[in-house]
């Protein structure tokens, strides 16, 4: 599903995220030492090799809503941006640290001349973040975003499981 908000285009996809080669861009749901872990990040360490951990430990660690920008290494895309998410829960305010990621990641973004980014689910796997409540925070805080976006033309969600696709697409259709 696609829509375009202020001449940017929102997209949701099923698939994985070491896996869009159209994008210059991917976004690692991150921990904060930006070492190799397990769901997200585990699977772009492996898909990147042993380079991208090596570039990326030196700049950790890093704080809930914070974000890095790395090479892809040996991945299809030019770079990795890391975001540490919020632990729900834990890290308080849950909403606005998740929307921190989101805002850092298309700032650094920006400031690198990146046109595409493909982002996962952040911070609702072992982070506890409720599916729903992250996807508003994640869709509602790009859109209020997408006007001044200036390089970054194409922003993907890349989600796991269908399920997750469903929520994706049922709050973006809300926002267009």
């Amino acid at each position: 599903m696609q829509r375009k908000i202020a001449g940017v285009i929102l997209e949701c996809v099923q698939g994985n995220i070491v896996q869009q080669p159209d994008m210059e861009a991917i976004v690692n749901a991150a921990n904060k030492w930006l070492r190799r872990g397990g769901g997200v990040a585990g699977a772009i360490h492996k898909a990147a090799g042993p380079g991208l951990e090596e570039e990326a430990v030196p700049r950790g660690p890093i704080k809930p809503g914070e974000a890095v920008l790395t090479g892809g290494h040996r991945l299809p895309n030019k770079y990795v941006i890391h975001c540490l998410g919020p632990v729900y829960g834990k890290d308080k305010p849950e909403e606005v640290l998740l929307g921190n990621c989101y805002r850092n990641a298309l700032k650094l973004a920006e400031e690198a001349g990146i046109k595409s980014i493909a982002f996962p689910a952040i911070s609702t796997g072992i982070f506890a973040y409720p599916k729903e409540e992250a996807t508003r925070v994640a869709l509602q805080t790009i859109a209020k975003l997408a006007p001044t976006l200036k390089v970054v033309k194409h922003i993907r969600f890349v989600l796991f499981s269908a399920g997750d696709l469903q929520v994706y697409e049922d709050i973006l259709g809300e926002l267009a």
